[in-house]
């Protein structure tokens, strides 16, 4: 019995590393290289070194490989189960959002609205909208969203009212020259007023030295700043954050704003979506559900999220 239990210590020892990097994946350090960033940009993808090492367990026979293996299917499934219980019931008082990094060199940005008007939303944010593809999309959009705002490269089509809008910004420093990639209005809904914010922050690469998010995180930061300030008490956050909710370098967002409480929805690359990149966030509401729709002319899937707003007193 002692050489059965013996057997695959090797394979244990990487089910608890792996468990440790699920539970305390905060503890990894961002200093060199943003390591915790990068590690926690594709969290969810652990999983698959669990299914990984319970089936080396069961090919080895060895219980000790097995028990070791609950470790890590307890902490994903406590980090990301909830995101695949059932969805619950619309109701009454949801809005239906949609993101979408619409691409800059879309062929197709009629085909792209048309896709996204199928959704029927409430409220549609794009970003890398250009001048020549814009007409496609206020022409398309425009019947079921009669009301929209653009500012630079994002823009808000809506069913319902927008006033105050204004740019917003999020640039970096390091950032010269002409730059304006966040806008910020207000909707006025059947359930009351929503700040809505429309951000794209600046992109992230995978390099030999690790994660280069710098100029990501400080637009985060300008972006945690405005929304602390924002005196609206619902808020909307739609964009492609170039970062998952994981991400510490969201922190400034996801520590006041509520994220999605079902769905995966990878939305990035198209081709292949490895990562959640697309976000909709919420203050005094949630987010009970985020989606992926199917691939448009983009390199983004678009997300369509269920926002529920809370009942107002009296």
């Amino acid at each position: 019995m002692g050489s059965v239990w013996a057997r695959g210590r090797v394979l244990a020892a990487l089910a608890v590393a792996t468990a440790g990097l699920l539970a305390f994946h905060r503890a990894v350090p961002n200093f060199i290289g943003r390591l915790g960033s990068l590690l926690e940009t594709f969290l969810p993808w652990l999983g698959l070194a669990v299914v990984a090492l319970l089936g080396l367990a069961l090919l080895r026979r060895s219980p000790t490989v097995l028990v070791a293996s609950l470790l890590p299917v307890m902490a994903w499934a406590f980090l990301f189960g909830g995101l695949l219980l059932p969805v619950a019931k619309p109701g009454p008082r949801d809005l239906v959002v949609v993101q979408h990094n619409v691409s800059d060199e879309n062929t197709d940005p009629a085909g792209t609205a048309r896709a996204l008007a199928a959704a029927k939303p409430d409220l549609v944010a794009l970003e890398e909208l250009t001048h020549s593809a814009l007409p496609d999309y206020e022409r398309t959009l425009g019947p079921d969203l009669p009301y929209h705002a653009v500012i630079g490269t994002v823009g808000l089509w809506s069913k319902h009212p927008l006033i105050g809008t204004r740019s917003l910004d999020i640039k970096p420093r390091e950032i010269k020259g002409p730059w304006s990639r966040g806008l910020r209005t207000v909707a006025h809904t059947p359930h009351g007023e929503i700040a809505v914010y429309v951000a794209h922050l600046p992109s992230v690469r995978i390099r030999p030295g690790g994660l280069a998010s710098a100029w990501r995180d400080a637009s985060a930061g300008l972006l945690g700043a405005a929304l602390s300030a924002e005196k609206v008490e619902a808020v909307i956050l739609l964009g492609d954050l170039n970062g998952t909710t994981d991400d510490r370098g969201l922190a400034p967002l996801t520590s006041q704003l509520n994220v999605a409480e079902r769905g995966m929805a990878f939305s990035f690359p198209a081709a292949f979506p490895l990562a959640r990149i697309d976000q909709v966030m919420a203050r005094s509401a949630t987010v009970p559900h985020l989606r992926a729709l199917p691939a448009t002319g983009s390199d983004h899937l678009p997300v369509v999220a269920r926002v529920r707003l809370p009942v107002q007193p009296g």
